[in-house]
């Protein structure tokens, strides 16, 4: 069994935490270092990587390591690989990195061995660069230590220098318009740490992006936007583990994302408030269950009831997904077929304010 990675660690671990972070935070390039950063186009730039860690429900310890290369920029998948790992290391906010970061680094370098020419040139890392408590986060810590550029991704705010998910800061997002519209981040010493990105034009929540390591705030922004179909960017939306890919030899039921995403804060990794792919697999767990429903009713007079999941949900961008999701399901029967026979997941229900919909959808 694996040694439960919970409590304080020792103050001598502590300090020595401290300065190899110090020793790489001096490392730390936070300028465009490549030809393709500059171009308006990214032209040069084929492949982007996105890299997560998920948690077993239930288990602090037990996780999934994933990484995935997806070609740029038609964004569509050609690498990917996930592995089962033991967080030994426990949770100090400043210190996310030494818990997850070396199994990252293992997955860059085992592809680097095994397939060199699928080597991502940047990677998009689901959690913060210099928007951190000491200035270095996750994809800092990553960037440094892969020689990779790598760009933080964050979906909550974390409130450091000053920084607060306040009035003011709401009424900022409120005033985001259209996908690619932003606001910097300017913290209480006057630097500049990120910048709030409205990614899609629907979304009503921002990303926080900050830099990981040789790239431009700018060119940061600019390539995660050209990155999102959706809220999230696709190699950060595409790196958690789906039930196919989760272990090799077919997936292993029950992996989800942390709580709290990568705001660098405790996380029960149980909860339902889960990151993006927690929020997703809820969704997938549930939709195959719909096939009867949906193979009874007809299409006239209800596609309209399909709106009411971007106002139930608040963000139309759940409304795309939602979409595709039951064109797949209802389109690949023999999909649904299999999915529906298998027992290692059980079907959750349909969250709050989905069955009032769905009855509108197939009644009549």
């Amino acid at each position: 069994m694996a040694p439960e990675a919970a409590g304080r660690p020792p103050e001598e671990t502590l300090s020595l935490w401290k300065r190899e972070q110090d020793r790489l935070k001096a490392l730390l390039v936070d300028r465009d270092t490549e030809a393709w950063q500059r171009d308006p186009a990214f032209s040069g730039l084929q492949r982007v990587g996105g890299v997560d860690v998920s948690f077993v429900k239930g288990d602090s310890v037990s996780a999934c390591a994933s990484l995935v290369v997806l070609s740029f920029p038609e964004l569509e998948v050609v690498y990917e690989e996930s592995r089962m790992v033991s967080l030994t290391a426990p949770y100090v906010a400043g210190f996310l990195a030494f818990r997850e970061v070396p199994f990252l680094v293992d997955l860059v370098q085992q592809l680097q061995e095994k397939e060199p020419g699928l080597m991502p040139q940047v990677l998009l890392v689901d959690g913060n660069g210099v928007l951190h408590h000491r200035g270095f986060g996750v994809a800092c810590h990553l960037g440094v230590l892969t020689e990779l550029p790598c760009i933080g991704v964050a979906k909550k705010l974390l409130q450091v220098d000053g920084l607060e998910n306040n009035a003011l800061h709401k009424e900022k997002i409120r005033l985001l318009q259209a996908g690619g519209d932003t606001f910097p981040l300017m913290g209480g010493s006057g630097t500049v740490l990120g910048m709030a990105l409205k990614s899609h034009s629907h979304s009503i929540k921002p990303l926080y992006i900050s830099v990981g390591h040789k790239i431009s705030l700018e060119a940061a922004v600019r390539l995660t936007q050209c990155c999102c179909r959706f809220r999230i960017p696709e190699p950060v939306r595409q790196a958690p583990p789906t039930l196919q890919r989760a272990a090799p030899g077919g997936g292993r039921p029950g992996v989800q994302a942390e709580d709290q995403d990568r705001a660098e804060r405790p996380r029960a990794p149980a909860g339902g408030e889960g990151g993006h792919w927690g929020a997703q697999a809820q969704e997938e767990a549930w939709l195959p269950g719909l096939l009867p429903r949906l193979q009874g009713a007809g299409c006239g007079g209800r596609l309209g009831a399909l709106f009411l999941f971007g106002f139930v949900f608040g963000d139309s961008h759940f409304f795309c997904y939602f979409l595709n999701k039951v064109c797949t399901v209802w389109k690949l029967s023999s999909f649904c077929r299999a999915w529906d026979g298998t027992q290692a997941v059980s079907q959750p229900p349909a969250p709050p304010g989905v069955s009032a919909a769905l009855s509108a959808f197939t009644s009549e």
